[in-house]
């Protein structure tokens, strides 16, 4: 399950020695944090030993049926995943086939997931494929903080509507104002881009500041003149009313489906679903695992699903069992086949000067 995260690589040749050495520094930081995260979640599930221990026998009558149901749920919402980004490139008149569109959805999730700093490579990987298939460096850029803010705000909502399903639960207090923090931060961002145009002043403020202390973009050319030259670019991307709902709803479907595998796990364990929370600890497993701590989320996810499930009355090993199924064909299963389709973008585009499978595009 792809989780869509905003960076940009680094360029040692021209970041100032101090940026170096705060950049090695968080490095070494991100997997002490990433340790400790891994450590809290194992302490905290370690405590429920029986449930554990009894998780094994769940797993040894799994229902095979259910299982094929939850595999064909996730290829949905990365089918979903796929037609979200086809649709917001779209906007930019550029045009991608869904097989090719799909196949680099897996291989960006298999690099996302496996690599250190993954979500570096992550992100030059899904830029080449922008570049590969027609857009301009200001496309691909829009096209992708896009597709991040896009998939946050749609995630953002389903959390909402998680926590009023649990709120008569009793269990979601501690998590309302988490939620309501997590909802300002979306609507902040559909007012900046509303409002993007007042904004132009402050941006050129930090612009300069980030020129003055980075060098990056270059000092020589102005602030404002900078900020002038990308806003005309990205004028020319002008999404439509209509173009916003269906990548928006497309976006929905891409969680929705893989919280339905999720729910379809804990059939295939025999256990009943735990509706009311459901959605909530879904929502807040995804919104932890956007933080760059672990590759894929390693163990924050199972972590986090797991203690918010048993808070809602799933206490028992078919809590972890199912959890385990969900991240067995959500995680690892989808690294073979994500790094599969690497090698077969990989040598297609070696094969072939044009874009990959363009005939196909619609």
């Amino acid at each position: 399950m792809i989780v869509p995260q905003v960076s940009t690589p680094p360029d040692p040749s021209i970041v100032p020695p101090s940026a170096g050495r705060w950049y090695r520094i968080w490095r070494v930081a991100r997997y002490v944090f990433g340790l400790a995260a891994v450590g809290a979640a194992i302490w905290a599930v370690s405590g429920k030993s029986d449930e554990l221990s009894g998780a094994t026998s769940y797993l040894a009558n799994i229902r095979w049926e259910w299982v094929a149901i939850a595999l064909a749920a996730e290829a949905v919402s990365y089918l979903s995943y796929a037609a979200f980004q086809r649709r917001v490139l779209l906007a930019g008149r550029i045009r991608v086939g869904m097989t090719p569109m799909t196949g680099i959805s897996l291989a960006a999730n298999a690099i996302q997931s496996s690599l250190p700093g993954g979500v570096v490579f992550y992100t030059a990987y899904m830029f080449r494929q922008y570049r590969r298939f027609g857009a301009d460096e200001v496309l691909s850029a829009w096209t992708f903080v896009a597709v991040s803010m896009v998939s946050f705000i749609s995630l953002s909502v389903l959390a909402t509507v998680g926590l009023g399903m649990a709120l008569g639960t009793g269990n979601a207090l501690d998590l309302v104002e988490v939620i309501l923090g997590i909802v300002v931060v979306a609507a902040l961002i559909v007012l900046a881009w509303i409002a993007r145009a007042r904004l132009v002043p402050h941006f050129a403020k930090a612009l300069r500041l980030t020129q003055r202390f980075t060098h990056r973009p270059s000092p020589d050319v102005p602030a404002e003149e900078l900020i002038d030259g990308w806003l005309a670019r990205i004028g020319a991307v002008s999404p439509t009313k209509k173009d916003w709902v269906a990548a928006f709803t497309l976006a929905m479907g891409n969680w929705a489906a893989d919280c339905a595998c999720l729910a379809l796990a804990f059939l295939a364990v025999g256990a009943g679903v735990p509706w009311r929370g459901l959605l909530l600890a879904y929502g807040a497993g995804q919104l932890a695992s956007i933080l760059p701590i672990t590759p894929g989320g390693l163990g924050v996810v199972e972590g986090s699903l797991t203690i918010a499930l048993v808070t809602f009355g799933g206490a028992e090993a078919s809590t972890v069992a199912a959890v385990l199924v969900y991240r067995l064909i959500s995680f690892w299963l989808a690294l073979p086949v994500g790094w599969g389709a690497w090698g077969t973008l990989t040598l297609v585009g070696r094969r072939n000067r044009q874009p990959v499978l363009q005939s196909s595009a619609a």
